[in-house]
């Protein structure tokens, strides 16, 4: 009796490795990820949702490092500030959406010039920033460097930033005569001057001190005399200006 139990088990073992190789070939397929419009994914996602649209489907992305938001709030300030107060548009930041052909993508920050305000819908951008700036992560580096690079460029946004703070690693972008991004300067160091925000510029340097510079020593440098002008008439306007510093 042994001798026969040894020499079916075996074949009982075949028997039941080839019932689920047939069982698995015969399972159907699963379904194919059912694509949405750009309106069913606005509908479905909520301001919590970490997720962009690209051709339909919905791609996630991850939360951001402490690093990369310290910075991105920095910009967020300093650009927000300075076009508040020269009456240049608008500044927004994730997660709001900005609409191109095919996609719609979270920036990290967008510039809208004040004649183009009228793309702004209720919680995306339909059609192409006159800024974007990107602070890279490891995650999210191919992205920003891949598909949105070139996407932007195709969808008509003129100036792109790509931020690194892990490498202290600056890019400045603009979108040349035949509609590709031309490099303006890159590096750890340097003045850029932007071309879509009139007259502002950026000392590459600040992005990486720890702590961070004060947004408003920094506005005092780039907008210079004009700048102490306006907060003193402001200060003086509102009656907080010492009686024995009057001129």
């Amino acid at each position: 009796m042994e001798a026969v139990s040894v020499l079916e088990k075996p074949a009982a073992e075949w028997d039941w490795r080839q019932r689920l190789i047939e069982a698995i070939l015969a399972a159907p397929e699963p379904p194919a990820k059912r694509k949405m419009t750009y309106e069913e994914f606005l509908a479905w996602a909520d301001e919590d949702t970490l997720a962009e649209w690209v051709d339909g489907e919905v791609v996630m992305t991850s939360p951001a490092s402490q690093k990369h938001q310290l910075i991105a709030n920095f910009l967020e300030r300093l650009l927000g500030l300075y076009v508040e107060q020269q009456g240049l548009g608008m500044v927004l930041s994730a997660p709001f959406q900005m609409k191109l052909p095919g996609s719609g993508r979270e920036p990290d920050l967008i510039f809208v010039a004040a004649q183009h305000v009228d793309r702004l819908r209720r919680t995306y951008l339909d059609g192409p920033a006159d800024l974007i700036v990107e602070v890279l992560s490891p995650e999210s580096a191919g992205r920003d460097r891949g598909e949105k690079f070139y996407e932007y460029a195709r969808g008509g946004v003129p100036e792109y930033w790509l931020i690194d703070p892990d490498a202290q690693w600056a890019e400045f972008y603009r979108l040349g005569e035949f509609g590709l991004y031309e490099s303006v300067l890159t590096g750890r160091e340097g003045q850029y001057c932007s071309a879509a925000v009139p007259d502002f510029w950026l000392r590459v340097e600040w992005l990486w001190q720890e702590p961070l510079p004060a947004t408003d020593v920094i506005l005092l440098e780039i907008g210079g005399v004009a700048y102490a002008r306006r907060q003193i008439a402001l200060i003086r306007g509102r009656g907080l200006w010492p009686e024995d510093a009057r001129g």
